[in-house]
């Protein structure tokens, strides 16, 4: 095979430089399985060292993505220089929505200088003439840099075959981009793991027309300046026929790089595709995963495999789990196995918010210190609104439990949602107030309407009217608003009556929030058992009634029976089971429950009953 039958695969600006890009990796492993020599490119690294490790990662992390600043810093490589849309850009989004100050603003503006210098850099140093074909990958803020560098390549290796995928390209918005972008030879939309490849194959061996190329799904081409789709891609089912994913070229540039004094790289393994839960029953705001939204996991076998090759390749004992939520197959299987092992292995997991006390522990166990639960909110009716198929006192059990292993969990308050009330919030602002002494939400923030979600999908069924992009879309693709419909992936909306939420009370939940990651309780509340069988419970918090109390016999099972959320029902049966010869009415054991949450040692729905006391080994008897 000769040199110019090599593949190039390419990481933009302004790509993570904490990780690796999987959807590469996978394909250089799979091009590598037959014979197809392929390299991955981090010129995100070369970037990032032109502008300062700490100026890129704080526009790429710390900016908020929907001013979409990573993205603009390359429309000038782009399009050529508009001094008037740069001027309004600047002053309606950076200033005038995100209210950015002027020193911002000129960290922003020397990245923007410095992309003419980084894009002529790479195509001086690149041999592009020794490959066949140029792969980007694009996600979040990397179209612009590499529709850029796209665009140089092919002027001046017009024999070099351009090819886009990723996220920003998912269906109809990658039909507009090709048609707009005509540099750009073909786009993989949606999971290209066997498209990609044999694309790869009948390019290189000369065979890529006609009817073989129509038989490419999700694959879009262009024919006599037109852009073509094929029909969709169809969804990988056997996810443990995919190769191991090959990471040696970002450690290889990582190494070059100057990141490493501040960039901690992290394993990105993938276990699962799509979502269970939204497969069942789709969140209303969540966008995620686009047309491929049906479940697919990887076997407990497999799965342990690729996490014992990764950490022992790369040497690494953080791995990301890219899942959208937790194989619930794995708690019999994979949990159990990693915990065996006894590693020192930390993972991160997305998770659902409706786990056992026991799921906890063994995620624990297993070395799952970081989750992020899928909570939005704190109350019932805004919970039924988003479709979460959780309430709010399983949220907050979550909380808690996760607390008393020590596993870090990230949550989120969501407000905004068509049909919200103002009791709504009052009734979030008082149980924020009894659990403050737990870990702060990460952000507080009004919904984003995303492409794919059911509200983008039946706006008008949710009461969502005047749909349309965001607006530094049209600062970032200057086509006109139709094309900006096509390409944009958030929309800004209105409401129409009856669905208007009350979000003039969203200030003082703001401030709420704020002022909790700011100043956090000092204080706790926690429970332990002594070796007498009481149940010893000590109030620290700044807001404690009862600084401490004993609980034993009744008093004691009801409490630890309310470890998770329970019915005043339910609470009734289990004291006669316990102590079948006890006489206790409703009401006596009512007035127990009100006098326990006056107390703040327990919540209430007003129709269960949650114990809020984080349990510790021991702690020092104060009472």
């Amino acid at each position: 095979m000769t040199a110019k039958k090599k593949i190039l695969l390419l990481s933009m600006p302004f790509g993570a430089l904490e990780r690796p890009a999987l959807g590469l990796s996978l394909f250089k492993a799979r091009l590598a399985d037959e014979g197809i020599p392929c390299e991955v490119r981090y010129l995100t690294f070369i970037f990032a060292h032109l502008i300062g490790v700490e100026d890129y990662r704080w526009i790429s992390t710390d900016l908020p993505h929907t001013a979409f600043a990573g993205e603009w810093v390359f429309t000038p490589a782009l399009y050529g220089p508009n001094a008037c849309a740069h001027a309004t850009y600047v002053r309606d989004i950076l200033q005038g929505i995100w209210r950015l100050d002027d020193r911002c603003i000129a960290r922003i503006l020397r990245a923007q200088t410095m992309a003419e210098h980084f894009l002529d850099y790479c195509l001086d140093t690149v041999p592009w003439g020794e490959y066949a074909l140029l792969g980007f990958t694009s996600t979040f803020e990397q179209n612009l840099a590499s529709l850029a560098l796209a665009k140089r390549v092919k002027e001046a290796y017009p024999q070099v075959h351009v090819v886009f995928g990723g996220a920003n390209w998912e269906d109809e918005m990658g039909l507009e981009l090709h048609r707009r972008f005509p540099f750009v030879d073909f786009a993989c939309r949606g999971e290209a793991d066997e498209s990609f490849p044999t694309l790869v194959r009948l390019l290189l061996a000369g065979h890529l027309k006609g009817k073989r190329r129509d038989a490419i799904p999700g694959l879009i081409y262009r024919a006599n300046g037109r852009s073509v789709p094929t029909e969709p891609a169809r969804p990988v089912e056997d996810l443990d026929s995919l190769p191991i994913p090959d990471y040696s070229d970002y450690f290889r540039d990582f190494d070059l790089s100057s990141a490493g004094s501040c960039v901690v790289p992290t394993l990105l393994f993938e276990g699962a595709r799509g979502c269970w839960w939204g497969a069942k029953r789709h969140c209303t705001f969540c966008g995620l995963n686009g047309r491929t939204l049906a479940y697919r996991a990887k076997s407990a076998e497999r799965a342990l495999r690729e996490v014992e090759h990764l950490a022992g390749r790369w040497r690494i004992d953080m791995l990301q789990a890219v899942d959208n939520v937790v194989n619930m197959s794995y708690f019999r299987d994979f949990f159990p196995a990693l915990a065996r092992a006894k590693r020192s292995l930390r993972f991160f997991y997305e998770i659902r918010a409706n786990l056992s006390h026991e799921q906890v522990k063994m995620l624990r166990d297993a070395g799952v210190l970081n989750v992020q639960p899928g909570i939005e909110s704190l109350n019932d009716h805004v919970l039924q609104l988003m479709r979460k198929g959780t309430t709010a006192l399983q949220n907050v059990q979550l909380l808690r439990w996760c607390s008393e292993y020590g596993v870090q969990a990230d949550w989120n308050l969501l407000y905004g949602f068509p049909g919200e009330t103002a009791e709504d919030y009052d009734q979030l602002l008082c149980l924020l107030r009894q659990i403050r002494f737990l870990n702060a939400p990460t952000a507080c923030g009004p919904i984003r309407l995303d492409r794919f979600s059911p509200y983008f999908n039946e706006a008008a069924t949710y009461g969502l009217v005047n749909v349309r992009p965001m607006p530094p879309y049209k600062y970032l693709y200057p086509f006109g608003e139709e094309c900006l419909r096509k390409i944009a992936y958030y929309f800004d909306y209105d409401y129409a009556a009856p669905h208007v939420p009350a979000t003039g009370r969203s200030a003082a939940l703001i401030q709420y929030v704020s002022d909790w990651k700011a100043n956090p309780e000092p204080g706790s509340l926690q429970a332990f058992e002594r070796p007498d069988g009481t149940l010893a419970i000590l109030d620290t918090r700044s807001s404690a009634i009862r600084t401490s109390a004993t609980l034993r016999g009744i008093d004691k099972q009801v409490y630890d029976y309310c470890d998770r959320a329970r019915s005043l029902a339910a609470i009734r049966g289990h004291i006669r089971r316990t102590f079948p010869h006890a006489k206790l009415s409703e009401s006596q054991v009512g007035a127990f429950l009100a006098a326990l949450v006056a107390h703040g040692y327990m919540i209430t729905d007003g129709a269960r009953f949650l114990s809020l006391a984080i349990r510790v080994e021991s702690i020092e008897d104060k009472s």
